[in-house]
């Protein structure tokens, strides 16, 4: 059984946002895979579905993404879930658009939805993490940024990296992050 988190927040405004490609990928696994409903529960929107004999969760916190971990310990714990089986999907400034890495366990790397789940949980669940780039300046640049929506190009990048990741994921539930990371890579290289 896993818990597959798509960090974004809620609110029809950041939608389509760069902080939001957590939800557009929660929505297009839930499409992909047939799940049901997506349900209010565990302070986020939660829908339950199966990923090629695996039962899956799919989680998206309604928190906003400083307390994306409340949704996240909750759901854990009344499934039961061992952070081994916690899949994160989340934006990464440290990434161009265009780059995809997976990784378990790591730092927050200044992103406030993974501090958030690290302090509620642990540090140690699997990330998936998907570019949005970084903005040439500090402070309000960033927070601007990832509130910002996609040019047609980058959204573009963007829709292909989000299916890349609803077509792979079975590889990451059935044999681990480190064979899903080396599929993602190989993915990537080949469209390049």
């Amino acid at each position: 059984m896993f818990l597959i988190v798509g960090l974004g927040n809620p609110g029809a405004e950041y939608a389509a946002t760069r902080h939001n490609v957590g939800f557009m990928t929660a929505d297009k696994l839930a499409e992909k895979y047939r799940f049901g409903t997506f349900r209010a529960k565990f302070d986020g929107l939660i829908a339950e579905g199966e990923i090629e004999g695996e039962k899956v969760f799919l989680l998206k916190p309604q928190t906003y993404m400083n307390l994306s971990g409340n949704s996240v310990v909750k759901a854990a714990n009344f499934y039961k879930i061992l952070p081994a089986n916690i899949v994160v999907i989340h934006d990464d400034m440290d990434l161009p658009v265009g780059k995809l890495k997976a990784k378990c366990g790591g730092g927050a790397g200044g992103h406030n939805g993974l501090k958030s789940i690290d302090a509620a949980v642990t540090p140690n669940y699997n990330r998936i993490r998907i570019g949005v780039g970084h903005p040439d300046r500090r402070g309000e640049a960033v927070v601007n940024h990832v509130l910002s929506g996609f040019s047609k190009a980058d959204g573009d990048v963007i829709k292909k990296e989000i299916d890349l990741v609803a077509d792979t994921i079975p590889i990451l539930l059935k044999k681990g992050v480190a064979e899903y990371s080396n599929k993602l890579g190989l993915a990537l290289n080949f469209k390049a």
